[in-house]
């Protein structure tokens, strides 16, 4: 299992949920000296990685979408990689190892949640056997769903990691609806209809 700090984990989830799997921009509090020794981490565990494109476009910390410029002044954007949505527990798209968009211009804008009313439905994936998110489906499957607590201890995420898996992994990348109710004695029981 690779071990990564919360800011990494915040990064790579953030990352693996955008359709062109840029890693930027990165968190807001995250910038200069500190910003680079993150990146540099994980560019050097081939979590992530640099893609040159034929854009001529500046880098600017203001919009943070481009990491830097390479000496001919091409933008150079950072994507996440197999390895890095492996080391999170997504699984990576089969067959499609080519990155998204890395010859387009990324947009000033930072990307928008896809609106309420929108009718597209969840690309279908399925999991992995033996992941941690295989064990975190087969855990909101079993007779009495699970706690936040109780997924933390048997994967051992952070509670956000958790919440996020929710949202990004299970709902937006599997279609699956993650349920939760308050149990008395026990707290918020989250839990996912049997198969």
């Amino acid at each position: 299992m690779t071990k990564l700090s919360d800011t990494q984990l915040v990064i790579l989830s953030a990352a693996a949920q955008r359709e062109d799997r840029n890693v930027l921009p990165l968190p807001g509090s995250l910038r200069g000296g500190a910003a680079a020794k993150v990146v540099g981490a994980l560019l050097s565990r081939g979590l992530i990685a640099e893609t040159a494109t034929d854009i001529q476009t500046k880098a600017d910390a203001a919009l943070n979408r481009i990491w830097r410029n390479d000496e001919d002044g091409r933008a150079i954007l950072l994507h996440i990689t197999d390895a890095g949505l492996s080391a999170i527990g997504v699984e990576p798209q089969s067959g499609d190892s080519a990155l998204t968009g890395a010859d387009e211009a990324p947009s000033a804008e930072t990307p928008q949640d896809v609106p309420a009313g929108d009718d597209r439905s969840p690309k279908a994936r399925t999991p992995r056997t033996g992941t941690k998110q295989a064990k975190l489906i087969e855990m909101l499957r079993a007779d009495g769903g699970a706690t936040i607590d109780e997924i933390v201890a048997a994967t051992g995420w952070q509670p956000h990691t958790v919440r996020g898996a929710f949202a990004g992994a299970l709902k937006k990348k599997l279609g699956l609806e993650v349920t939760s109710e308050k149990v008395e004695g026990r707290g918020r029981v989250y839990s996912l209809p049997a198969d």
